[in-house]
């Protein structure tokens, strides 16, 4: 039997590094909690909170859609199982909600494309540049708006070899087991166990890793798959560069076993570890480091590298026009590249649960993509990371906005408000109370109010508006924001979404700071509701995601708290305009990275670690690459993705 129990541990999204240290005169938050294995795995993309049992809903807010001040409680793998079980479902709940005909006799009337590379071979069309050509497809009037590319993937085969258990100790790279893959043979499969090694629940209880040592030339995939028929172990597996760099990891591909594939970019010697969830080593030199408590059992590995088939095809997109592609069959990875060409957005997953009920973009398959052009010009849709025929649906929409009438509105609501959390997770019909009610717990008087609420307003309409239209890239755009200190409540009209800023956890019900209503790339759904919670950000000095945290008596609070508090504002009408979380560690400062570690960044601390001061960055939506932990690859233009939903 299986079970659904891991480790308890701390998680932060997507950690990586922390920022270089600099002198600060304020106190550098800490993030509490996390073991030096937990950001490992972390950095890597794993997560390593206690898991919900397999294809049930989580605890806690969708951390997709939401900004966690600690994310301990983030359950992504469970998040990833249940979202797909829910994608065919909420499909089929969304084609019908719009009158619109079955996912299946949609794709009985798309127009069929065959893919031109004969069976059984590979190479004629595996990147960019040698692309198959789909000329009729587009959003114009006498143009394919929706297509099934139907094809095949033909990688070169190979049979896996037997071979015993490596002897214990195998837990680091320099004692990994040899593979004799990339010498003597393509493929192995191994019977073994986590936790019968030195150190396991036996030995010191540090946690047991198994390594596995392989070669590898450019342009082969490495593929580690476990099996766990019996026993509860729950093996992740994670591969790395003799330099002990993560390069690829993966939890839950199926059930609870893993499955990596890993196209290699340069040829050399690589190490695959087979480790259990929550159980990475924080040192891949060091056996004996890591934080044990992580489950253990037997299970069995196939390893192996040869060459792999790539499929891609070309289409003509126009700026603005919204793409989505969903495959079924043997394709396991669906990604598009922009006219560069670069990747813009690599899936191995069905993440559509997230959409709201109005987009007309496909979902239910094994992996899906959406990505929004913002150029005109050739992009790329690329196929991989199986064997087998697949079929793929691609549809193209123009922006619902365009034409329409009246203008997105986005309004900013400061005076507290009856809402219904529920459809966040939260309690159901609740009073909110207004930002007002924080205003002393940063220590600005009630009388600085409307000046705060006006440096809020500012910081929205910069990152949200300003920058949008100074960005040249759609003379179309159109947004209006008001605010409930200025302007009569707006909301229930058409075209209207609004921003909740105020209210705590406690009456919410939703531990978050700040969460969104969907996910919503071309901006299909225009009224929709997202809360920015005040209780956090507002508490004594000393945890990160607190404002206090960053005040001295050399700041403006007013021009730190309005602007924080703008940043966190324009992040989450960030999701229901479009974007998807970005890396919150790497060197890109983004609106739309994700929470849980490095606050500072997103709030625009500057150099001296104070709120306030003159050093004091602006932060942007820009291209930045998508967060590790939530399992996208390439690079979002989150600036790009919401200039063309919000148009006229």
């Amino acid at each position: 039997m299986r079970r659904s129990i891991a480790t308890v541990g701390a998680v932060v999204l997507g950690l990586a590094t922390l920022l270089p240290g600099v002198a600060q005169a304020a106190p550098k938050p800490s993030d509490p909690g996390l073991s030096p294995a937990d950001q490992v795995s972390l950095a890597a993309g794993i997560p390593v909170a206690p898991k919900a049992a397999l294809g049930a809903r989580p605890a806690g807010p969708n951390p997709y859609l939401s900004m966690l001040p600690d994310a301990a409680k983030a359950d992504y793998s469970g998040w990833a199982n249940y979202a797909k079980k829910q994608a065919a479902g909420k499909l089929a709940a969304r084609l019908k909600a719009q009158g619109a005909p079955s996912a299946a006799a949609k794709a009985a009337s798309a127009v069929v494309v065959d893919e031109n590379e004969p069976d059984g071979t590979f190479g004629s069309n595996d990147n960019p540049a040698s692309a198959q050509l789909i000329k009729n497809f587009g959003t114009g009037k006498k143009q394919d708006a929706a297509i099934r590319i139907l094809g095949s993937l033909d990688p070169e085969s190979a049979t896996p070899q037997s071979r015993a258990a490596t002897p214990e100790d195998d837990g680091s790279i320099p004692l990994a087991g040899e593979t004799g893959i990339g010498s003597s043979r393509a493929a192995i499969v191994t019977s073994a166990q986590v936790g019968d090694g030195p150190h396991g629940s036996a030995g010191t209880g540090t946690n047991d890793f198994d390594f596995y040592k392989l070669a590898a030339t450019a342009g082969q995939t490495i593929t580690v798959d476990t099996d766990t028929p019996t026993g509860d172990l729950d093996t992740l597996v994670a591969l790395y560069t003799p330099d002990g760099t993560i390069v690829a990891a993966n939890d839950d591909a199926d059930g609870f076993d893993s499955l990596l594939k890993y196209d290699v970019p340069t040829s050399g010697t690589y190490y695959a570890v087979v480790a259990a969830y929550s159980g990475l080593p924080a040192d891949p030199f060091d056996p004996a480091s890591g934080d044990g408590g992580a489950s253990e059992g037997p299970y069995t590995v196939t390893i192996t590298a040869a060459s792999s088939d790539v499929d891609f095809f070309a289409v003509n997109l126009k700026a603005g026009d919204v793409l989505g592609a969903s495959s079924k069959g043997a394709a396991a990875y669906l990604t598009v590249y922009d006219t560069d060409p670069r990747e813009a957005h690599g899936s191995d997953q069905d993440l559509t649960f997230i959409y709201p009920m109005d987009s007309k973009l496909p979902g239910g398959g094994r992996a899906v993509t959406d990505y929004v052009a913002t150029k005109a010009g050739w992009h790329y849709i690329g196929v991989s990371q199986g064997k087998g025929s697949y079929d793929i649906t691609v549809e193209g929409y123009r922006p619902p906005l365009e034409g329409d009438k009246p203008t997105q509105t986005l309004f900013l609501d400061f005076d507290g408000e009856r809402v219904n959390t529920g459809v966040f997770g939260g309690t159901g019909n609740v009073t909110l109370s207004p930002f007002s009610a924080f205003l002393a717990k940063w220590g600005i008087p009630s009388v600085q109010e409307d000046a705060l609420i006006d440096t809020v307003v500012a910081t929205v309409t910069e990152n949200l508006k300003q920058d949008l239209i100074e960005s040249g890239l759609n003379s179309r755009f159109k947004l209006k924001i008001l605010n409930s200190k200025d302007h009569a409540d707006p909301w229930g009209q058409k075209n209207v979404s609004r921003i909740i800023i105020g209210g705590t956890i406690d009456e919410s019900g939703v531990p978050t700071i700040g969460i969104a209503q969907s996910i919503d790339p071309g901006n299909f759904e225009t009224e929709e509701t997202a809360l920015v919670l005040q209780d956090v950000l507002s508490e004594p000095a000393g945890s990160a995601p607190s404002l206090n945290t960053y005040l001295t008596a050399d700041s403006d609070r007013i021009a730190f708290v309005g602007q924080a508090v703008g940043n966190v504002t324009a992040h989450e009408a960030g999701h229901f305009f479009g974007n998807w979380h970005t890396d919150n560690a790497d060197e890109t400062p983004n609106l739309m990275d994700a929470g849980g570690i490095n606050f500072d960044v997103l709030f625009g601390v500057g150099p001296d670690g104070v709120g306030g001061t003159a050093d004091d960055p602006d932060v942007d939506f820009v291209h930045d690459r998508f967060s590790p932990a939530e399992g996208f690859a390439g690079t979002e233009d989150t600036l790009g993705r919401i200039v063309f939903g919000v148009t006229s």
